[in-house]
C-alpha cells in the first residue's frame, strides 16, 4: 500500500491538470490488451444505468473502432464530475495478419481484421484533437519501454494533452507498476486492476475531491 500511496500526490495534480470544468471528455488509450476496455466497462458498470463498451478477448484489437460513452457521472466524498469516455482501438506501430491467425482465425478472417484494425488506430490519432485528457493503459506485466509506448507518450507530448499513465493488471503476481514509472517518470501514474477493482475507488474519489 505504501506503493499505491506514493503516487497520490502526483494523480491530484494530474486531475488538477486536465479538468477545470465540471465535464470533461477522456480518452482511453494503449497498446492492445492492456484493459482499456476492461477499464472503460468497469467505469460505466460502477456509475451509469448504460450498456457495456464492448466485449473483450484474449485476442489483440477486439476493439477496432472508437467507441464512446457520454454524461458518465461520478460521484465521491461530496463532490462529483461529468465524463465523456472514449474506448479507443489498441495502438500499434505494426499490425500483422498472421498474428491473427496464430489465435486460430483464417487468413480471410485475419486479414480483415488486420484492416479493421489498422484503420481504427488512425481513428485513435483523429480522436486526440477532440480530448481533454487521456487515460494511458498500460499491462504492468510486460516490460512497459517498447515503441509502442515511446511513440503514443511522445505524440501527446507534442501535442501537450495532459496524461495519466494507469498501470494496469496489478492483480498478477508478476505484476510491476514501478517498472513503469521508472520508464516514464515525468508522468504521473496510478496502479490498479480493472479487473478486479483494486484502486478503482482511490481514483474515484480523487477525480471527484478535486473537481466536483
Amino acid at each position: 500500500m505504501g506503493f499505491i500511496s506514493g503516487f497520490k500526490r502526483s494523480l491530484d495534480a494530474w486531475i488538477n491538470s486536465i479538468f477545470k470544468k465540471k465535464r470533461a471528455k477522456i480518452g482511453l488509450y494503449g497498446p492492445p490488451n492492456a484493459g482499456k476496455t476492461t477499464l472503460a466497462n468497469r467505469i460505466v458498470r460502477d456509475w451509469s444505468d448504460g450498456e457495456s463498451f464492448g466485449s473483450v478477448s484474449p485476442i489483440p484489437h477486439e476493439t477496432r473502432r472508437a467507441m464512446r460513452k457520454e454524461g458518465v457521472m461520478i460521484n465521491a466524498n461530496g463532490s462529483s464530475i461529468e465524463l465523456d469516455i472514449v474506448d479507443t482501438p489498441g495502438m500499434a506501430t505494426k499490425i500483422d495478419f498472421k498474428e491473427f491467425m496464430a489465435f486460430g482465425l483464417s487468413e480471410q478472417e485475419a486479414k480483415k481484421r488486420a484492416k479493421e484494425a489498422t484503420e481504427g488506430v488512425i481513428e485513435a490519432i483523429k480522436w486526440l484533437d477532440d480530448l481533454d485528457g487521456v487515460l494511458l493503459v498500460m499491462d504492468s506485466t510486460e516490460d512497459p519501454y517498447t515503441q509502442v509506448n515511446v511513440t503514443v507518450i511522445g505524440n501527446m507530448e507534442a501535442r501537450k494533452l495532459p496524461l495519466l499513465i494507469v498501470a494496469n493488471k496489478m492483480d498478477l503476481p508478476n505484476a510491476s507498476p514501478s517498472r513503469i514509472k521508472a520508464a516514464f517518470p515525468q508522468h504521473a501514474m496510478v496502479p490498479i486492476s480493472a479487473l478486479e477493482g483494486s484502486n478503482i475507488d482511490d481514483l474515484y474519489k480523487a477525480i471527484a475531491h478535486n473537481f466536483g
